[in-house]
């Protein structure tokens, strides 16, 4: 930190100080009776599928929960909203700032503790109320919203710590309010209703007045911020109903604007360099262009460039499938649980969303189909503008995205016969902590025919377990070279690194014959012995090769492993320095480097962790990972390929 960021530090924790005594806490301010604002869209939709929505709002009413890696869980309706469902441990009703919600000892797992006081689940029933108009529906949301205002009253306890959790709630209050009919909702006719009417826009208030005093600054000012500008921008949208209402909206909106473009690079790519991140500030930046434009307040050209932009990335590393690399941290963090489809792909339903939006066949070929999530959006009417757009004839779309480091190899793009590459070449994070990077530089995944085959594992945990969650954002978590047994880049806790590895691309081409993308990484020149690691990686579009070429410069010996994860669809025999490597359709041959030990393949080892892919948090499951190692001394090159064989065979018929 910088002595500007201590300084505000410092103010921060002497006004919690205060806080605590009283002092600068929101006061009680009445809201007005008269409240004109409109919806995010009208009418809302009514051609979905009302069973989806029936069942899971009939489940939220029977106690029944999905929070992460618990499904299905019994909780009780509502739940207890103070205990951990996870670990059961009971968080303190103590003054808010002062809970060190880190501490699980404390707390339990914070992440499962706050998902639920989100209050996703509240949309769930508003539109099941919207859709089916039974009473049941919305008296469930008026007796979850009383029981968690009992519960956590203001400003006592963990859900009265973290200005994004109660900029999240606040959307979804937001959402739930306006489904059910805004101000003019029956839960509000009478006198009881009137007074819950009272009770929910005080605390609506609270969260404002709160938010607007611990907005993330400085090192912290990532996504987070982006979330509490949203949560904040919204609910003085929906309910401009004090003095300090248009003071909000107006600094929020201005401050939209801006961080849009520094945390979002001219190339589209979110400088957090984590894709579902990505994938969450661009529904942010979506939910506040709605929300704005419904009642008259709209952004600027600039900012919708940037989303436009975010989402042609989006389709440029989404395969024909529609899988996306797990690039970076993800926390499968949702702002609202808009679809209950049980297929839905959040990535798909963007490209659908913005196809509309910006009249882009291109990604309405991409996203395949309107979801529901798109149609609660937008509307009915937006099914039938995406109906009338002429697909693309050809996805090809960007495949250099220099600021944020990618780049996209491969052929027949958006075709079943699909080859598609994608390579990082970028910083390690935003900022000085780069909290949600992952010491991934110079790694690629590969996909074919809408397999994928070398993939980044995920993320699979925040807390708990140190060795988890070091391993999963680790170098030998993602396919490229780790040197010496040391990560690219050191981290100095959960979310903050110490040194950041460079990385940068020096030539890029494509051609009808061969892609080419050569890059370097410096995260090594901090040894001892500097060691400086350069990537050519070159893709034969007539033999379906690639051939990867690492370059180590350096004087002294060193110990080398360069690692292949594969998706935990794909099996792997060794024979020699070969792997043959089968899934699904696809067979790929893996030669590995003759100057290094024959390969092995691992599964599943705990002690160290390798050979695990994680596609939710708090899950993993094992999957194959090819280690190719051995000792190099001075300047060396180590040379695989990788050649994808048409007509698959088994591997049992192959080795």
């Amino acid at each position: 930190m910088g002595p500007t960021e201590i300084v505000w530090r410092v103010r921060q924790a002497i006004a919690i100080r205060f806080e605590r005594w009283g002092v600068g806490l929101a006061r009680d301010s009445d809201a007005r009776t008269d409240l004109s604002s409109s919806a995010w869209v009208s009418p809302f939709p009514s051609n979905v599928n009302a069973a989806l929505y029936v069942e899971a709002a009939d489940r939220i009413l029977a106690g029944k929960w999905d929070v992460f890696a618990l499904q299905d869980c019994q909780l009780g309706f509502p739940p207890h909203w103070n205990c951990d469902p996870k670990t059961g441990v009971e968080a303190p009703l103590h003054f808010g700032k002062s809970i060190d919600y880190r501490n699980e000892r404390t707390v339990g797992n914070i992440k499962y503790l706050w998902e639920l006081s989100r209050h996703l689940e509240l949309v769930t029933l508003a539109q099941a109320w919207h859709l089916t108009r039974e009473p049941r529906f919305a008296e469930g949301v008026r007796h979850a919203l009383v029981s968690w205002l009992d519960e956590c009253p203001y400003p006592l306890g963990v859900h009265w710590t973290s200005s994004l959790e109660l900029a999240i709630r606040l959307l979804n209050w937001a959402c739930a309010w306006c489904l059910l009919g805004g101000d003019a909702s029956f839960l509000f006719a009478d006198e009881k209703g009137q007074m819950f009417r009272q009770r929910w826009l005080s605390a609506v208030y609270r969260h404002c007045h709160f938010i607007s005093g611990y907005l993330s600054r400085h090192s912290s000012a990532n996504n987070h911020l982006f979330g509490e500008l949203m949560g904040l921008f919204v609910a003085s949208v929906i309910w401009p109903l004090w003095p300090e209402s248009a003071i909000w909206r107006e600094m929020t909106r201005a401050e939209l604007e801006a961080e849009a473009v520094k945390q979002t690079g001219d190339d589209g790519v979110n400088r957090e360099q984590a894709f579902w991140y990505h994938h969450e500030v661009a529904d942010m930046m979506l939910l506040c262009l709605l929300f704005g434009r419904a009642n008259g307040f709209d952004f600027s050209s600039q900012f919708l460039n940037r989303l436009e932009r975010m989402l042609e990335f989006i389709a440029a590393v989404m395969d024909v499938a529609g899988n996306v690399p797990m690039v970076g941290d993800s926390d499968d963090a949702l702002m609202v649980r808009f679809s209950r489809e049980p297929e839905f792909c959040p990535y798909r339903s963007l490209l659908a969303t913005g196809s509309v939006l910006f009249e882009r066949g291109d990604f309405k070929s991409q996203a395949r189909q309107f979801d529901d999530k798109s149609r609660w959006l937008l509307g009915d009417s937006a099914a039938k503008r995406f109906e009338r757009l002429k697909d693309s004839t050809s996805v090809e779309g960007r495949r250099a995205f220099p600021e944020g480091g990618y780049y996209v190899l491969g052929l027949d793009f958006g075709k079943p016969s699909e080859v598609k590459v994608v390579v990082d070449a970028g910083p390690l994070g935003y900022l000085s902590i780069a909290a949600h990077g992952h010491a991934d530089a110079l790694a690629f995944t590969l996909s074919v025919r809408g397999q994928e085959i070398l993939v980044d594992p995920g993320t699979y945990s925040y807390h708990g377990d140190a060795r988890w969650r070091d391993y999963f954002r680790g170098t030998s978590a993602h396919n490229t070279l780790r040197l010496d047994g040391v990560e690219q880049s050191v981290p100095g806790g959960n979310f903050m690194w110490l040194t950041h590895a460079g990385a940068r691309c020096d030539h890029f081409e494509t051609s009808t014959e061969c892609d080419v993308f050569e890059g370097v990484q410096d995260g090594y020149v901090r040894l001892d012995d500097s060691v400086l690691h350069r990537r050519r990686i070159k893709f034969d579009k007539g033999n379906l090769r690639i051939e990867v070429k690492d370059t180590l410069q350096c004087s002294g010996e060193h110990f080398v492993e360069i690692h292949w994860h594969l998706s935990e669809r794909c099996i792997a025999r060794s024979s020699g320095h070969s792997v043959t490597v089968e899934c699904a359709d696809v067979l790929m041959r893996v030669e590995c480097p003759p100057a290094l030990d024959e390969p092995t393949v691992v599964i599943g080892r705990n002690d160290p962790p390798l050979g695990w892919i994680s596609r939710r948090l708090d899950h993993k499951m094992p999957s194959h990972v090819i280690v190719c190692a051995g000792r190099i001394a001075g300047d060396t090159s180590l040379v695989t390929l990788l050649t994808i064989e048409a007509g698959a065979s088994k591997v049992d018929d192959v080795v």
